[in-house]
């Protein structure tokens, strides 16, 4: 009972807000590692290298990972989820073209996954998507110059 007596009110604020924050780390350091396992311009020994320094030195690793390569992350994300939606469109069509879903279920499904909101990709969307294609070598380096600069003035 004395040690109740004891812990104040502030200390226990200070205790919760040392949770959130620990809770906060864990997920940063967890989306940081996801990240580098997902950015397909890295190659096998940079990811290495970049885990290996996460684990080593956690706090100044992912520190470093934000401030060098946070401009990527979100790229990656955008680029991930724009995969999936194809790939379940891509699923959909072909199981209208063997026979098992109707139109009028395929447009349904369509139109379910489409985001909420329908707003315009921003010009960095556009050079993520830029950036995957020219690295799975579908755009040369011209071509993904070119269009680079075409998304930026849009």
């Amino acid at each position: 009972m004395e040690l109740l007596a004891t812990y104040t009110f502030g200390q226990a604020l200070l205790t919760v807000l040392e949770f959130a924050l620990l809770v906060l780390w864990i997920w940063l350091a967890i989306t940081v590692v996801v990240d580098v396992f997902r950015s397909h311009d890295l190659s096998g020994w940079a990811k290495a290298g970049w885990v290996v320094l996460i684990v080593l030195l956690p706090l100044l690793g992912v520190l470093i990972y934000v401030i060098a390569r946070g401009d990527k992350m979100k790229a990656h994300e955008v680029s991930g989820e724009r995969l999936q939606e194809r790939a379940f469109i891509a699923d959909v069509e072909d199981l209208r073209a063997r026979g098992i879903l109707t139109d009028d279920e395929v447009q349904r499904a369509k139109t379910k996954s489409q985001p909420i909101t329908s707003a315009r990709p921003s010009p960095d969307d556009d050079v993520a998507e830029l950036e995957v294609l020219r690295d799975r070598g579908i755009l040369s380096d011209e071509e993904f110059k070119s269009a680079k600069q075409r998304a930026l003035a849009a």
